[in-house]
């Protein structure tokens, strides 16, 4: 199943949970006792997710899909975590900077702390943060959670996704390289945008995995203005979704609705590709990040003077 946040076009503002059936968004909030929202379908359990999938079957207003508008499925989780599983970007990503991987790297998967209130969704605009001239995008795939758990072990974590979307992890480099001189990782540098969506995917939409919990054999591709940039297979990924699940609820709940982001592809940023020089994303770039089977995100770039928003 596909689940969708969105609106009519005519009333952008009033959003609501839905499903895409087809060529269809089936209209899922308050039908039989269903949530209006994304995060109370996640935090509803099977019971509402059995429930809204007969909605999407049987029932429910149905909309064509030129007259809505997506949002972002989860306009504000709970948590947003982003890993660094690729070791293709890994290793040119410290490349770039004349170093080897720390052995650190190869020991667990490592994350930060994103901003779960700039969650911006597909055709939202996006524009670099104050200051800022180097603009980039991230290719990824995130993983969101769909019960509440604690000290996972890996090979169970399949229980604990509720499904899968694209990831943009919008990145300013020239504010990412000053801070991260101090230590503490990024932050300022990261914290003004991340695009999710266009929808959330249930695992059985996917395929058979690799043998890795939630790593499926996926092609994913960035663009920028119609121009292919980056390109690879969500295979690649040295840790699984099962590994960053247990890595992340390590002697911590994690709670329907967080957002655990796979870290970019390898090839799958400007940094990587122009060594970290540029050029950069500029104002009316369209970028757009497809992987297969979860569809496309698509963004516009805008300038710094315009607030980043979401509709919701």
């Amino acid at each position: 199943m596909r689940y969708v946040t969105f609106a009519p076009r005519d009333a952008p503002a009033s959003s609501r949970l839905g499903a895409i059936v087809g060529e269809v968004v089936v209209e899922l909030a308050g039908v039989d006792g269903l949530p209006a929202t994304m995060l109370g379908l996640l935090e509803a359990g099977p019971v509402g997710w059995e429930a809204a999938a007969r909605v999407a079957e049987h029932g429910g207003r149905r909309w064509p899909r030129a007259d809505v508008l997506l949002h972002a499925p989860l306009s504000r989780p709970p948590s947003v975590r982003d890993f660094y599983a690729f070791e293709r970007h890994v290793a040119a990503s410290f490349a770039n900077r004349d170093k080897p991987v720390p052995p650190e790297w190869f020991e667990f998967p490592a994350f930060y702390f994103s901003n779960p209130g700039s969650i911006v969704g597909p055709e939202d605009r996006v524009a670099a943060p104050p200051g800022s001239q180097a603009l980039d995008y991230e290719l990824e795939v995130a993983c969101i959670i769909g019960r509440s758990g604690r000290d996972i072990p890996a090979g169970e974590a399949d229980r604990y996704i509720f499904g899968y979307s694209i990831l943009n992890d919008w990145s300013a480099r020239d504010l990412q390289q000053r801070e991260m001189r101090v230590g503490l990782g990024p932050a300022k540098g990261k914290d003004f945008a991340t695009s999710l969506g266009p929808w959330l995917v249930t695992p059985d939409e996917l395929g058979k995995p690799s043998g890795r919990v939630g790593v499926y054999d996926l092609a994913m591709a960035a663009r920028v203005n119609g121009a292919e940039k980056s390109r690879g297979r969500l295979a690649e990924i040295r840790y699984s979704f099962g590994e960053m699940i247990a890595r992340a609820s390590s002697g911590v709940d994690l709670f329907p609705g967080d957002v655990l982001g796979s870290g970019t592809l390898g090839s799958g940023c400007l940094l990587e590709l122009t060594r970290g020089q540029g050029p950069w994303l500029q104002p009316g770039d369209v970028v757009e990040l497809e992987v297969e089977r979860l569809g496309v995100l698509r963004n516009t770039v805008v300038s710094s003077e315009w607030s980043v928003t979401s509709d919701q």
